[in-house]
């Protein structure tokens, strides 16, 4: 099998399964209890912590550890908006993941204003455009850093600087970018930020929060006042040292992963008159190369590829279930029927070029 689906999930690291095994077994205490069998469980979540903190150029304290990325999107758009509120009105883009658009949405439904911003045909936010819909009582921004769908890079740094000073909080879900890009909180500039561990060779089941110190946050889950009262319950020691050696993993060596899509890109819109590739041409995630394909069903592609051992995906995997056309795509101008015509592939370091020259060469058998 050759599995092009990273972007949906990836599968867990050794090295990851190796550091989390401790806290499974022997290690297996609560965080909060306070006995020695407590206190080592609570030492390897402090260093866990301080780990993740570090790669993302934050502080211990501004780490907190969730669920998955859904749940860190939830908390930073509900919890600021709702905290110390400057005004009722949040600015979202239109491609956001549907964890950041619902929750904007469900804010509408208490009476705030919600702007989702066009993109342009790449799947870009226009810095102009982002400048003219912040208002005085823009209470909260919310801009992806890359997306899952067709892997467009946005220009999150250049953005948090405009709100910066008008002194809005601006969150980015990089949940998409973890592992690939840089994701240094004080050079990008933003308030919060939202990582997800399955993402990055770590478990299904975690992730993390970036909130700035001394951010108001109103939080999701009540309980005993864990990690500082913004997410209380039991901390998971065990997948949060899963997180921590995850994000070490990934940022240990550059790779050729983008000398590898760059030539699937050239290979595939040369041998497939009819693939049209969508998402930035160069301002994209390194292993995301996506492409519809007009006049052919997305599913049937999908259904022809697996058939020769190939995994890969119409977009993404958090629509559960529905049969609509991405709403990236419409929002990038695409119709209907175009856009379902979608596949994307997605890929790491482990995938090699030979793997991806048959998969163009299955594309090829298949459309060519």
């Amino acid at each position: 099998m050759i599995y092009l689906d990273e972007a949906a999930t990836t599968p867990v690291k050794r090295e990851v399964m190796e550091a989390m095994w401790p806290y499974f077994g022997p290690q297996f205490g609560n965080p909060s209890s306070h006995h020695q069998v407590g206190e080592v469980a609570a030492a390897g979540l402090k260093q866990a912590r301080a780990d993740v903190a570090r790669r993302l150029g934050a502080k211990p304290g501004e780490i907190t550890f969730t669920s998955g990325g859904t749940e860190s999107d939830n908390a930073a758009i509900k919890g600021i908006a709702l905290a110390e509120p400057r005004g009722r009105h949040i600015v979202v883009s239109a491609v956001e993941h549907p964890a950041v658009l619902e929750s904007a949405r469900w804010l509408g439904r208490l009476g705030y204003e919600v702007t989702e911003l066009p993109v342009d045909r790449f799947g870009m936010v226009q810095p102009e455009v982002f400048e003219a819909a912040l208002r005085d009582d823009t209470t909260l921004v919310s801009i992806q850093l890359a997306n899952n769908e067709v892997g467009t890079i946005q220009p999150v740094a250049e953005l948090a600087a405009v709100v910066a000073a008008r002194a809005i909080p601006f969150h980015t879900d990089a949940v998409q970018a973890a592992g690939s890009l840089s994701l240094d909180v004080m050079a990008l500039g933003v308030t919060a930020l939202s990582i997800s561990g399955h993402k990055i060779g770590a478990p299904k089941g975690i992730g993390a929060l970036y909130l700035k110190r001394r951010t108001p946050i109103e939080p999701l889950i009540h309980g005993g006042g864990q990690q500082d009262g913004v997410r209380s319950g039991t901390e998971p020691v065990a997948l949060a040292v899963g997180l921590a050696k995850a994000l070490d993993l990934a940022a240990s060596g550059a790779t050729d992963v983008v000398a590898k899509r760059d030539a699937f890109i050239e290979r595939v819109l040369a041998e497939v008159p009819s693939a049209e590739l969508t998402g930035h041409r160069s301002a994209r995630l390194p292993g995301s190369a996506s492409f519809v394909f007009p006049g052919r069903s997305g599913e049937s592609i999908l259904l022809d590829l697996e058939r020769r051992g190939i995994v890969c995906s119409s977009g993404s995997a958090c629509a559960a279930g529905s049969d609509e056309p991405s709403h990236v795509l419409m929002a990038m101008g695409y119709d209907r029927e175009v856009a379902q015509t979608a596949v994307r592939f997605t890929f790491g370091a482990a995938t090699s070029s030979d793997q991806l020259d048959q998969v163009a060469e299955a594309l090829f058998q298949i459309l060519g």
